[in-house]
């Protein structure tokens, strides 16, 4: 019996931020969302799965998935159930924008069948929020907290961003200690990267903004450990600390190589060693789904992934977590001593200090963590 994910993608927004290059639309009609809700729950409907496989995290992420009717959220929640053998104790987690949720449609979640939900935020500061074209308030997060605890979530994500221009480490110290004062189960703490062609982009491009160094940026993020550790949290992930018990499945799953169907426009999925997408054009996607021509939507990266690229991959993926790569884990998966198969990459990110190895796992070293994509590079 295995387990799998499964990530609804929802690509709608009230506004797209300043820093955003995901796949999203903004100010959509209604009919085109109810037009999409119609092919995701058809594309559910369509897949071939067995009885012995069973969901244990459902994730439905953006873009803006509270942007949709809680009725659209249903029906797909409804034909996930009806299609898949989920989990009684699966993790299902939306994301949620505080500019685009009340205290009712809250309450509909919950009866719905959430369990978990992500509060996108980034800042508390609000000269900062309006710098990252955010379409609410702090003030309004913390109504949307507040509510969300009083109607009995019990596992909440706060989602925080560093490295932004004109951010100080006065600012992010304040930030956290205002959401830890709040007590979340999760805390999600990510760098900006400035993406080509998004706005922020251009902004600092043009000179109207200037990006902090890197190295102020690295400070920020060795203060956050210290100060999210100190309090409670277990960084457990490059980008992730959470209270014991409250680790997010769905990223874990992932990290951990374990197969996932993605639904919806440009979504990812990985089953039976194959990595394929759905097209990132919409009126492609609503198309082909309403002519059933649902391979039509699929484009493969990786068809039947190699002994070795899945190896590869599954270091990567696994040296993002703070714990690294259980080497007894990998005997059992591969059946053979990853210190031995990888012992030149080991060997290259030993001598640069990017990496350790103790008698169960194989992490990155503070530095590493610094210099990680350096380290990920030699399992590419």
């Amino acid at each position: 019996m295995s387990n799998f994910g499964i990530y609804i993608h929802i690509p709608f927004c009230k506004k797209k931020c300043k820093y955003c290059d995901f796949i999203s639309f903004e100010n959509c009609n209604e009919d085109v969302k109810e037009k999409y809700t119609e092919c995701l729950i058809k594309e559910i409907e369509n897949v071939t799965i067995t009885e012995k496989q069973i969901c244990n995290t459902i994730y439905f992420g953006g873009g803006t998935p509270s942007i949709l009717k809680v009725d659209e959220i249903k029906k797909i929640l409804n034909a996930i159930n009806k299609r898949f053998n989920v989990a009684q104790n699966a993790e299902i987690t939306i994301e949620i924008n505080p500019g685009t949720v009340d205290i009712i449609k809250l309450q509909k979640y919950k009866e719905i069948g959430f369990n978990r939900i992500s509060i996108g935020l980034q800042s508390t500061k609000n000269q900062l929020l309006e710098l990252l074209g955010r379409i609410h308030t702090y003030e309004d997060f913390k109504e949307v907290y507040q509510n969300a605890r009083n109607i009995g979530f019990t596992n909440i994500n706060v989602d925080l961003m560093l490295g932004l221009p004109t951010q100080s480490m006065q600012d992010l110290e304040k930030s956290l200690k205002e959401i830890i004062n709040l007590n979340p189960e999760h805390i999600s703490l990510y760098s900006l990267i400035l993406e080509e062609g998004t706005e922020l982009e251009r902004l600092v491009s043009t000179g109207k903004l200037k990006m902090i160094s890197e190295d102020v940026e690295r400070k920020m993020y060795w203060e956050t450990k210290k100060i999210l550790e100190k309090n409670g949290y277990d960084h457990y992930e490059i980008s992730n600390f959470s209270k014991k018990g409250f680790e997010s499945k769905h990223n874990l799953s992932c990290w951990n190589q374990e197969e996932y169907f993605g639904f919806g426009l440009s979504a990812h999925s990985y089953i039976n060693k194959t990595r394929f997408s759905n097209t990132d054009n919409l009126k492609n996607y609503i198309n082909n789904i309403e002519n059933n021509n649902f391979d039509k939507n699929k484009i493969i990266h990786e068809k039947n992934q190699s002994f070795e690229n899945q190896a590869k991959e599954y270091m990567m993926l696994g040296l993002r977590k703070i714990d690294g790569v259980s080497i007894s884990d990998f005997e059992q998966k591969f059946n053979i001593n990853p210190l031995f198969y990888f012992r030149f990459e080991i060997s290259k990110l030993d001598k640069k200090g990017l990496i350790e190895v103790d008698l169960d796992n194989i992490k990155l070293t503070k530095k590493g963590l610094d210099f990680a994509n350096l380290a990920f590079e030699e399992f590419l």
